[in-house]
């Protein structure tokens, strides 16, 4: 550059100074569209999956693990024992499926044949006694209340009776159909309960979803993290990429797809890369900065991919991206 030095670094936050920086640019209308910002890499984030100790790391900060590979495990006694629980409710749901469709057994539809023959031979004596009864009330030989009392008995046995013919009934037609799609329900949902509880005892073991560095273990060894929180944070990818902030003058001209040059700073040289992403809307302006002379301090977040010679640079690092000419005004 002639006219416009390359800006300096300051110590504030890398978001901020990218910002300030990509506005300081703006000026330089000379030079070759630019953009600044700073390398990053993708995070994958391994969160917890039960509120358990930590009982064991196996990985260090910094350390490049593969695919697969443990990375930490948490306390497994508890999830243990919810599985165990979680497997005896699917088998107790089972065998209870097994028996309804199995039916009543001979020894309960023999029983409630012996229960009706009870039933009904009791029906036929007080029926008797009712009907002894009936004509010395007529005659007044005995007292009317003992006589509507015999009555209301052969009425009660009659009930009896017809109590026992339906409870033998319904076991000599078996079970019914609602009853064995319910029990294959409770059957279906015990086992899901159970695989879910697996599950979470196999996520208490965590791997490395992917190849990459490991970024920070927020958590030490016998801590006991909340569910959900970040128990390791991974670097992936082969190399990083740019994140810059364009700026409003060159906006119009700057594209996915379209080439790049990034240079890093500290570093040699170019890096190539391509435009990957660049988002819809504006950073860092308020809603009155759309129009007039405040419209050129607009800037929008791209994504800059680079080639594999840029290497395992660390993240952080200041950047700036060069575009091809048709970014220019």
């Amino acid at each position: 550059m002639t006219a416009c030095a390359k800006p300096a670094v300051s110590p504030m936050p890398r978001i901020a100074a990218a910002a300030l920086l990509t506005l300081a640019l703006v000026a330089c209308a000379d030079d070759a569209p630019q953009a600044l910002g700073t390398l990053e890499y993708d995070r994958v984030t391994l969160p917890a999956p039960a509120s358990e100790r930590i009982a064991r790391i196996d990985v260090r900060e910094g350390e490049r693990v593969r695919a697969g590979q443990p990375l930490m495990q948490l306390e497994l006694a508890l999830t243990q024992s919810q599985l165990a629980a979680a497997q005896a409710q699917a088998l107790q749901a089972r065998e209870r499926l097994r028996e309804l469709k199995a039916g009543p057994r001979n020894e309960d539809i023999a029983q409630a044949r012996a229960n009706l023959a009870a039933a009904q031979a009791q029906a036929r004596d007080a029926q008797a006694y009712y009907a002894r009864l009936q004509p010395l009330g007529r005659q007044r030989l005995v007292a009317a209340a003992d006589v509507d009392r015999a009555r209301a008995n052969a009425g009660n046995t009659r009930a009896q009776v017809q109590a026992a013919q339906a409870a033998l009934l319904e076991l000599e037609r078996g079970t019914r159909d609602e009853q064995i799609a319910q029990g294959e329900s409770a059957l279906a949902a015990a086992e899901a309960q159970a695989r879910a509880q697996a599950v979470t005892l196999g996520k208490l073991d965590l791997l490395a979803p992917r190849e990459g560095r490991i970024d920070t273990i927020p958590y030490k060894l016998g801590d006991q993290a909340p569910l959900g929180a970040p128990l390791v944070v991974m670097l992936v990818g082969a190399t990083p990429y740019a994140r810059v902030y364009v700026p409003e003058p060159i906006r119009a001209g700057v594209r996915v797809g379209q080439a790049a040059r990034v240079f890093v700073d500290g570093r040699e040289g170019a890096l190539a890369g391509r435009v990957r992403m660049i988002r819809s809307d504006p950073s860092f302006t308020p809603y009155y900065a759309l129009s007039g002379e405040d419209a050129s301090r607009l800037s929008w977040l791209a994504e800059i991919e680079l080639d594999k010679s840029a290497g395992e640079l660390p993240p952080g690092l200041p950047v700036r991206v060069e575009f091809a000419a048709d970014a220019a005004r």
